[in-house]
């Protein structure tokens, strides 16, 4: 085995991504470039500018032999590949087992309807991403074709390279949207109708499998693909791979998540809200706006999210390649640090595949049989099991993989331990998260007893209370899980890996082991969306209408049925999923501003040279600096609104048009017809809204870099920390309305009262709130913080050969555009009453 692991070994491989200087003209037109390129080409050239006009390299990976010289960096890589395969195969095993789920025909059709319509939204967004690509491919030609070529690389062959590679990074985001969408759809029916039997296990058990496919499917694309740029891609070419690659998976992300999380709402606020107009019950067949709503849970809470997460993955790793890159001398020590990186990755693939294994078995001991259970709490269990089982782990592997980095023998244990700190977030935080949005919650309990007495305004400000009170203890757990990473990273870091700013490498693992636990993270944040839809089907399906369907059932499926038994357990979990896909949304934020923390302090070494010039600029002493502080939060609290009002305004066109259509007497169920037409609406706004917030976004982030530099590193600080708790806010009192609403459904059965309205009209005020604005500044951050590397290095390079009045004209240009759209996002997407828009 050893023998066989010690053949192949490679030559070294360089990350090519250092750029020759620009003539006048050739600057000009990278200015247009920048509009479309992206994050990933920023932070790839922001890198190589950072090392000088020589290229990165990186090092011979097989000059460097592990566990006692037994095996060498290239060759352990390699059994990486493996488990990527394991967990792709792990995620189409359970595909496979919940199509083969036993479903009653009714259910099967309805989850099918959804599917159809799934597809015909991703289908279009599809189409629009492929036409940005477009756009893109022509832009990419024009830049690494002619304005700035690889160095000492043929035109010919790199420039096909970053084309193809972008198309697989946006392959790669949206495929696993899709992946996503099938298992989502298939688990909805098959839950509902486990359901029947009145038994909880089964109702808990098929959204979880469904998930976890989903998280180990995600994670071992983007590892795969990773790994074999890293291995196997001829080592001058690997740098141009990495940047198609992740141009493109930055492209699919940002507009699955914006336009997803719209979409969803839209939706949801549509359906809701028939319920106090017409006085019909949750996922009525009859209310057209309901499949839209199905829909929406997909687009919003799977699509979204998974494109995110892979999106995420990504650029972490790219951005601590590239630090590792930049910021450590020894070629050796690189070396050790890449090989531990990618093995940590690996080890979080087996973390989460043990602790599910795990967890299955505890809680079928507990709860298989049982006549009832809170399905809050295997869910808990497996969370925090996966964090211990991952700390561990990182502990093990690491004394075995850098028992000694450079001449140092404690430094594995301590990058461990900061490691930890990020793992331990990805378990604290959604306990922290609970305690504001489950329906066990104090503060959610708060919400219904204030409508109770106050009704729908009361109950909208104790929502506001939980989400600020939220703010304040998930705040203060970040920085204190920071600030460890920190003090470890003083312990003779910089001496041992001869590195710069080891402070910044430290926040960088942090956001690595926020995202330690990733399959799982995925897999409770996949949860809801299922529930949701289990829900929804059971209702459209109309089950309890079907000719014999008790003797039916009983003979196909030999299973005895209790109607009322199970919409109680779909709604009572509906309630769990509503707390697990609340608990994932701050780590991914979390995330976010950890990340842009590191790239912030990027910047400013960029910018300060190594902290040995202009170091008194980052004072409120320096006016442009205090003033970027300030502007950053406009931009935060702008976008809010931004992505509020495209919700509000297509939600108001749904009701409209569900008002106008809706058919109460002599019909089942709206026509697919009408149905399709909701759906078709809710994408018309929410491309509408995407476009108007991602263009705003992207040039002020160019006009805001143009200003002044210290200007810029104000500005992302400001909407780091700005976006930070604004989303934690928005989430969590969005998910505390969600639940009340929950709780007055299931455990006080008060549908249909004055109560069940007053939380309804809280839920809706939640929606936008929890699924659009709040997670759409994760991706919001992460480009805007990216993307600035690019940015303020083109503006300091312009100002410095070119002086300041050309930097200062295109600021002034590039706001007004942005301006625009500012403005367009409100004024041009305002409600016209009885004007379709």
């Amino acid at each position: 085995m050893r023998t066989w692991l010690a053949t192949a070994a490679s030559e070294g491989r360089r990350v090519v991504s250092g750029f020759l200087k620009s003539a006048s003209l050739k600057k000009t037109l990278a200015l247009a470039t920048l509009l479309t390129v992206g994050p990933a080409t920023a932070l790839a050239q922001s890198s190589g500018e950072a090392g000088g006009e020589a290229s990165l390299k990186l090092p011979d990976l097989s000059s460097v032999s592990f566990l006692n010289g037994a095996i060498n960096g290239h060759n352990l890589l390699q059994i990486g590949i493996l488990f990527c395969l394991f967990g792709l195969g792990f995620g189409m095993v359970i595909y496979l087992r919940l199509k083969n789920l036993p479903v009653h025909r009714s259910m099967r059709e309805i989850s099918e309807l959804i599917y159809e319509t799934c597809k015909t939204y991703l289908i279009t967004q599809g189409r629009f991403i492929l036409f940005l690509w477009v756009f893109i491919a022509v832009i990419i030609t024009l830049y690494f074709g002619w304005l700035k070529p690889v160095p000492g690389k043929s035109v010919a062959l790199t420039l096909p390279i970053i084309l193809l590679f972008s198309l697989v990074g946006i392959a790669g985001s949206y495929g696993v949207a899709w992946f996503g969408i099938r298992v989502n759809t298939f688990a909805n029916s098959r839950t509902a109708f486990a359901s029947l039997p009145g038994k909880p296990f089964p109702v808990y058990q098929i959204p979880l499998e469904a998930g976890m496919s989903i998280g180990m499917m995600l994670i071992s694309v983007e590892l795969l693909i990773m790994l074999i740029i890293l291995l196997f891609i001829p080592g001058d070419y690997a740098g141009p791979c990495f940047i198609g690659f992740a141009i493109g998976e930055s492209l699919g992300a940002a507009a699955l998540r914006i336009a997803g999380g719209i979409f969803t709402k839209i939706a949801d606020i549509g359906s809701d809200l028939m319920k106090i107009v017409f006085k019909i019950k949750e996922d009525d067949a009859r209310n057209p706006g309901v499949i839209a709503d199905c829909t929406g849970d997909n687009a919003g809470d799977s699509v979204g999210p998974s494109a995110d997460g892979f999106e995420t993955y990504g650029v972490t790793g790219v951005a601590l390649i590239t630090f590792i890159l930049l910021g450590v001398k020894n070629a050796d020590v690189q070396v050790q640090l890449l090989v531990w990186i990618f093995v940590m990755r690996v080890m979080m693939l087996v973390a989460s595949a043990i602790s599910y294994f795990l967890n299955g078995a505890i809680a079928k001991a507990r709860f298989g049989n049982a006549a009832d259970m809170n399905f809050e709490t295997p869910l808990t269990t497996l969370v925090w099991l996966t964090s211990i089982v991952s700390i561990a782990l990182t502990f093990l592997v690491s004394y075995y993989i850098i028992p000694g980095l450079g001449e140092d023998a404690s430094q594995w244990w301590k990058l461990a331990a900061i490691i930890s700190c990020g793992t331990l977030a990805g378990a604290l935080i959604p306990e922290l998260v609970k305690s504001f949005t489950s329906t066990e919650s104090r503060h959610v309990k708060e919400v219904v007893t204030s409508a109770e007495e106050g009704g729908a305004s009361l109950g909208i400000l104790s929502g506001f209370v939980a989400g600020n009170f939220s703010g304040y203890y998930l705040g203060l757990s970040m920085v204190v899980l920071m600030s460890i990473a920190y003090y470890f990273s003083t312990l003779g870091l910089a001496t041992a890996a001869t590195m710069l700013a080891p402070a910044v490498f430290a926040f960088g693992l942090v956001a690595f082991g926020f995202l330690g636990m990733g399959p799982v993270t995925i897999a409770v944040d996949s949860y809801g969306p299922v529930t949701d839809n289990a829900q929804s089907v059971y209702e459209l399906s109309l089950i309890e209408q079907v000719p014999n369907v008790e003797a039916e059932i009983k003979k196909d499926f030999n299973m005895s049925i209790n109607f009322e038994r199970a919409k109680h357990l779909l709604e009572a979990n509906d309630g769990a999923g509503n707390t697990f896909k609340a608990t994932a949304k701050p780590v991914l934020i979390g995330t976010a501003v950890v990340g842009a923390t590191t790239m912030i302090f990027s910047i400013i070494m960029a910018l300060t040279a190594g902290l040995t010039a202009d170091v008194d600029k980052l004072s409120l002493l320096h006016a442009p600096f205090f003033l970027g502080l300030i502007t950053g939060g406009a931009m935060i609290y702008w976008f809010t609104g931004a992505s509020t009002q495209a919700v509000t305004t297509g939600a108001y066109r749904a009701v409209e048009f569900i008002k106008a259509n809706i058919k109460l007497d002599g019909v089942v169920k709206a026509s697919v017809e009408d149905s399709k037409k909701v759906v078709e609406i809710c994408t018309k706004y929410a491309q509408k809204g995407m476009l108007n917030i991602f263009i705003a976004v992207f040039f002020g982030t160019l006009a805001f870099a143009f200003v002044e530099p210290f200007f810029f590193v104000g500005y992302l600080i400001s909407i780091a920390i700005f976006g930070l708790y604004q989303a934690i806010f928005m989430a969590n009192a969005g998910a505390a309305w969600d639940n009340a609403k929950k709780i007055v459904e299931v455990e006080m059965k008060q549908k249909g009262t004055p109560l069940h309205d007053a939380t309804v009209v809280g839920d809706t005020v939640g929606d936008p709130f929890k699924d659009t604005s709040s997670v759409a500044l994760n991706p919001v951050i992460k480009f805007t913080t990216l993307f600035g590397l690019l940015a303020v290095e083109l503006a300091v390079t312009l100002t410095r050969d070119q002086g300041s009045t050309i930097t200062n004209v295109l600021a002034l240009m590039f706001f007004l555009i942005s301006f625009f759209f500012v403005y367009r996002s409100f004024y041009g997407m305002r409600i016209r009453s009885g004007k379709a828009e």
